[in-house]
């Protein structure tokens, strides 16, 4: 199956941001590097839908170059146009005045030619908190300021609202990139979660309340100064916030599955996530409906993740197994509250063991 998101015909580049010497010709041609400035250049792992690069320069901070890719590199075929780097240009340029002060990367530049920008890099030293978690290291500081973040973002723009519901009203990146390569596609290879899956596709279209990153999850959060610092934002849109909710408890649960020594660990720090981001958040008028919402999201998360287009790598192929299981059992009746989710979902893991 072809998943795109805006039409990828007549999208193309000559340059590619991998090949330093070329990187650092058009830099120059576009005067954002002196004639005879040096600079190293370090291409970046991690990511499958970019090509990203560090820069580092004789002087001033280093840059990251992010260059999105046509075809996406996963096993599957997954296209989706490059001029979605374009809309994380957008998110970098209005989430300084929404985040909390310091926790996005400052925007210095979009080509809308060769379909990249560049951010300042975060300074040197900091950690991927992805790699921190599997690694065991759980700091339930950060889950709280994870929480405070998400809740300071849904709840800032949402106050903005008149201005911001315009600006990020395009969802085709949302579509391409999350909808169906993770529910639509579960539901075409696990047909006893099918109805579920599909219903929570309507629902998340109709549902147009606040902004969306869309992507936030531990691998898109680095720890500098003990501090998060939010990455990745091309699928940043106008839309249903128990999103971003349900993609970061999924990231989390499926580590404590993965991580029985640290289960105990992820789930507590899971539940003080969701007290920061209650307590962050206050009282909106679409708060009550939310949990609800947010409990079907990560249900829908969990199960795509591991039979969606993108599956955790870091699972092995008994755990996916089992995630699938669970996932699928606890669809009956679903717990009512995100405490209860975890609860269940760790008691159905561990009956499973």
């Amino acid at each position: 199956m072809r998943t795109t998101g805006l039409p990828v015909a007549g999208v193309n580049t000559a340059l590619d941001i991998e090949d330093a010497g070329q990187l650092a010709e058009w830099l120059r041609a576009k005067g954002w590097l002196g004639a005879h400035e040096a600079l190293v250049a370090e291409v970046l792992a991690g990511g499958v839908s970019n090509r990203t690069v560090l820069v580092r320069r004789a002087a001033g901070p280093a840059w990251v170059l992010k260059q999105a890719l046509p075809k996406l590199r996963v096993p599957t075929d997954w296209f989706s146009s490059p001029t979605r780097v374009h809309r994380e240009a957008l998110g970098l340029r209005w989430l300084p005045q929404l985040a909390p002060p310091d926790s996005t990367p400052r925007f210095v530049f979009e080509d809308p030619d060769e379909h990249l920008l560049a951010m300042e890099a975060v300074p040197q030293p900091h950690a991927n908190w992805k790699t921190l978690l599997l690694a065991g290291e759980v700091a339930p500081d950060l889950f709280a300021q994870c929480g405070q973040l998400l809740g300071t973002l849904h709840r800032a723009a949402w106050q903005r609202r008149a201005e911001l519901a315009e600006v990020f009203a395009e969802r085709a990146f949302f579509e391409s990139l999350r909808l169906a390569p993770y529910y639509a596609y579960a539901a075409e290879h696990v047909p006893p979660a099918a109805a579920f899956l599909r219903a929570l596709i309507d629902r998340t279209r109709a549902c147009a309340l606040t902004l969306v990153h869309g992507d936030y999850s531990p691998k898109n959060l680095l720890v500098y100064r003990s501090r998060l610092i939010l990455l990745d934002h091309e699928v940043i849109h106008w839309g249903d916030p128990a999103f971003d909710l349900g993609f970061a408890l999924t990231h989390f649960l499926s580590k404590a599955h993965h991580l029985p020594g640290r289960r105990a660990a992820l789930t507590d720090a899971s539940r003080a996530w969701w007290r920061a981001y209650n307590q962050t958040l206050g009282a909106l008028p679409w708060r009550a409906d939310l949990e609800g919402r947010a409990v079907a999201h990560t249900l829908g998360c969990l199960l795509a993740r591991v039979a969606g287009r993108s599956p955790l790598e870091y699972l092995t192929p008994a755990e996916r197994g089992r995630q699938q299981a669970v996932v699928t059992r606890l669809l009956d009746t679903p717990p009512a509250t995100i405490p209860d989710l975890i609860t269940a979902f760790t008691a159905c893991i561990e009956s499973t063991d």
